[in-house]
């Protein structure tokens, strides 16, 4: 008995024994495998880390390209930035970018070293520019920017790639475009189907109205459901309603001038350049003046007429055929002013039947006239050009330009389908001008100074995009919003003013600046049927010399596999 307990005891201890050392092994085991996998797990952050490293490297190159690209492309345009392809293929991030840089070796993924692939992948053209905002042409071309980035200690290699949109954006895309703050406070609800645009804030307050946004609306700075810090005006609250998207703190859209996009460096596109200004500089290329097929200027003792910078202005005008649809003798008196207006007038029925002896001279038909009146005004008047008989334009299109204040009496661009947005029959036309009027059918020079119940309007269509100057809501005075921007003289009651174009503003007037609402009795307000042509979509259709604001859109932004160019890849957002 006692030897088979000793026997039993020690088959007992060595299943203990066999059991410590299978639990120690299995330890061993999990410990091995804990610290195989903290290893692996330590190797691979630290790959992750020089991957994101070494990509962040790779974009900074690609950055440092586009940044060149975009000032080359919003000072001098395309043509300066493909000129340019061998420049920016020869631009690699060094030193001054980063101490970090200079270890790193960049490539181009076709093998060549301190080099960056940048190519145009689609060449100018016209079309849907790639933008959140659908539906929005203009002329574009995309640019591909590719950098491959070595570490010199690792070895580690990183690609990045970046597409770009060089746009130019017609600016009658725009139903409403305002360089500065626009304001909107309509007494009476407006539906508006354009898309909206300032580079700086927008205000909305309509008095105890709606104004319903169809399309896009953007600012730079802030959209508010409210009147301008500045608006002595009290409007009962209103509402707005947005149809579509509307962002704020979006990228401003300039002119391509050259220069900061000041009020005067803006209102030079309607002045006459000085003499040093050559025509293709980019202040040059904007002016009206040097864009025109027919330039008119009026002095106190002498109008000259000739041919625009297309051919140097070499050609002359005899005054004989000038005279014909140009009267140098017309006076009113502006309410809002309260000043005579001594106006130059042009009739267009008269200037359509001289169509072709004024292409003989010019050696094109004529699109885009400039008209100034230079001659000296005293304190009491003010100058003006005004046009009338101008219900049919051209076929081939129109635009005015003066740095004057322009008035246009009665129907215009309208040969069909009065008081409709139906605009199938109209020209392609724009005016641009100081500040722009609309004097209707039935206004009667010989009672523009009387009381403003003397002074009856007519309904009146208007069917062309418009470029004209505001005076700014300050010193105690409301602008008069966008539901203003055409200035009115006449009783209004009961008529209807329709207007199918677009409203830019891209500065203060010069000459005709009465703030709005200064003087009694000036005009009552019409019905306002305010809408966005839709056919300037088409680039056919766009109004002659029409201006365009210059932007850079990021299409794409991926990474691409390193030391090869993904020319046909189709990259993820």
């Amino acid at each position: 008995m006692i030897l088979r307990a000793t026997s039993r005891g020690r088959e007992r201890r060595g299943y203990a024994l066999i059991l410590v050392m299978f639990f120690t092994a299995a330890s061993l085991l999990l410990l091995s495998a804990s610290l195989n996998w903290t290893s692996n797990s330590a190797l691979q952050t630290h790959r992750n880390v020089d991957y994101q490293k070494n990509t962040a490297i790779a974009e900074t190159a690609t950055e440092k390209v586009i940044s060149q690209i975009t000032r080359d492309y919003l000072a001098e345009g395309e043509p300066e930035v493909y000129h340019n392809l061998p420049k920016y293929r020869s631009m690699v991030p060094d030193k001054k970018d980063g101490v970090e840089m200079v270890g790193y070796q960049f490539s181009d993924g076709q093998g060549g070293v301190n080099k960056t692939s940048v190519e145009r992948i689609t060449p100018w053209g016209f079309g849907d520019i790639d933008t959140k905002y659908k539906g929005l042409r203009g002329y574009f071309a995309t640019y591909r920017v590719v950098s491959n980035a070595r570490s010199l200690t690792t070895q580690g290699l990183s690609a990045m790639q970046q597409d770009l949109q060089l746009a130019s954006i017609p600016i009658f895309q725009y139903g409403m475009f305002y360089a500065s703050d626009l304001e909107f406070n309509p007494s009476a609800s407006i539906t508006f189907n354009g898309r909206v645009h300032s580079n700086g804030s927008i205000f909305n307050q309509p008095s105890r109205r709606t104004i319903t946004y169809q399309s896009h609306v953007t600012a730079a700075k802030k959209i508010l459901s409210e009147r301008h810090p500045d608006d002595p005006v009290e409007g009962d609250e209103g509402y707005v309603k947005f149809l579509a998207e509307h962002d704020e703190g979006v990228k401003t859209l300039n002119l391509p001038l050259g220069t900061s996009p000041t009020p005067d460096a803006l209102r030079s596109i309607v002045e006459i350049p000085p003499k040093s200004e050559k025509a293709d500089s980019p202040m040059g290329q904007l002016r009206y003046y040097n864009k025109a097929d027919l330039l008119i200027l009026v002095e106190n003792k002498a109008t000259t007429a000739s041919s625009g910078a297309y051919n140097n202005f070499a050609s002359k005008l005899p005054p004989a055929v000038v005279s014909t649809f140009l009267n140098t003798n017309v006076t009113f008196f502006n309410k809002r002013e309260n000043k005579e207006v001594e106006a130059l007038e042009i009739d267009v029925t008269k200037f359509n039947a001289q169509l072709s002896v004024l292409a003989g001279y010019l050696g094109r038909i004529p699109r885009t006239l400039y008209v100034a009146d230079l001659r000296s005004q005293n304190p009491h008047t003010q100058s003006g050009v005004r046009l009338i008989n101008g219900r049919t334009l051209p076929t081939t299109g129109l635009t005015v330009a003066t740095p004057n204040p322009l008035y246009v009496k009665g129907h215009y661009n309208a040969p069909s389908n009065l008081n409709s947005t139906n605009t199938t029959k109209a020209a392609s036309a724009s005016l641009v001008a100081d500040a722009i009027t609309i004097l209707s059918g039935s206004w009667n020079d010989a009672k523009s100074g009387e009381e403003l119940w003397m002074r009856r309007a007519a309904s009146t269509t208007i069917n062309a995009a418009m470029i004209g100057g505001i005076v700014a809501t300050r010193d105690g005075y409301y602008s008069g919003g966008v539901e203003n921007f055409h200035r009115l003289l006449e009783d209004w009651s009961g008529r209807t003013l329709t207007f199918n174009g677009a409203v830019v503003v891209l500065f203060e007037s010069r000459i005709a600046t009465a703030p709005w609402g200064a003087t009694d009795e000036v005009y009552n307000p019409p019905t306002r049927k305010l809408s966005w042509d839709s056919r300037f979509k088409d680039e056919a259709k766009l109004p002659p010399a029409t201006p365009e604001v210059r932007t850079v859109i990021r299409t794409e932004w991926t990474t691409v596999q390193p030391a090869k160019v993904q020319a046909d890849a189709k990259p993820t957002r």
